[in-house]
């Protein structure tokens, strides 16, 4: 298979070239500081749970994926944001790319007006800008992906992050990933069970990498979470934060799938 991930990081490079042309970095980053005021509580939703142990499910709107192809063609984000909402959805992650996963501003905008949830803009971050885009569509927080980016540049975009008010959860998916990972403040350490470069899926690389989180951060296991012996498999190990997006779309309701995948969740 190409590689996918590079792949995407080109066309994000040149999809900043065309904001930066339309927008530019002031206008966005008034947008971004007017809406800091409104931004939801993101970290202390995934956190709060997951501390305590119980499971905290950051649920995604999704419509394609370039491995899957489009997962859902009645593809409604309100819709999807109302019901996971109220089956007991922790946060939502709503992709925002076009090209690759089908998504957009609007369908953060519109999932974000539907509930009261905290949520997440996933995307491949590779300059500031699309920061403070972010801000700008309300996100209250962001992916930065160890894969697509050096150390000086996660640093200094989590920096920014913070100065605009918005969570990060940083992703790794292999040893040393999560070491560049840990060495960043946010205590939100994503580990993506899908290899972005094969797009293969295994759950035992956050079971493996586990140990190397210490309690004062969340893992959040992502990726290959489709069934509830995979959540038992993964709370077992002493995971308690999950990113679920490809099982939840596929389903009719996907509200309901969620309610199937983590029984009891929000009672």
């Amino acid at each position: 298979m190409a590689d996918i991930l590079d792949r995407i990081v080109a066309v994000k490079h040149e999809e900043v070239a065309t904001l930066r042309r339309r927008r530019g970095l002031a206008s966005l980053r008034a947008d971004a500081e007017a809406r800091r005021g409104e931004r939801r509580p993101f970290e202390r939703a995934i956190a709060g749970l997951a501390g305590k142990g119980a499971p905290a499910v950051i649920a995604e709107v999704k419509k394609a994926s370039p491995s899957k192809g489009v997962l859902r063609e009645a593809f409604d984000p309100a819709a999807i944001a109302e019901r996971y909402a109220e089956q007991g959805a922790t946060a939502l992650s709503v992709l925002t790319d076009e090209r690759f996963f089908q998504g957009g501003t609007a369908a953060l905008e519109a999932a974000r007006a539907a509930c009261t949830l905290p949520v997440l803009r996933k995307d491949f971050i590779v300059d500031e800008l699309q920061i403070h885009e972010a801000g700008a569509m309300g996100a209250d927080a962001i992916l930065l992906i160890v894969a697509c980016l050096d150390d000086a540049r996660l640093r200094g975009f989590e920096a920014l992050a913070a100065e605009l008010g918005l969570a990060v959860l940083v992703e790794s998916h292999d040893g040393a990933e999560l070491d560049r990972a840990l060495a960043l403040r946010t205590p939100l350490i994503g580990v993506n069970n899908r290899n972005l470069r094969s797009f293969e899926v295994s759950l035992q690389t956050t079971i493996e990498l586990r140990p190397r989180v210490d309690a004062s951060r969340v893992i959040v296991a992502e990726s290959g979470i489709a069934t509830p012996a995979d959540v038992d498999r993964l709370r077992e190990a002493d995971v308690h934060a999950f990113l679920v997006g490809e099982a939840f779309m596929r389903a009719a309701d996907p509200g309901a799938a969620l309610a199937a995948l983590f029984p009891g969740l929000g009672r």
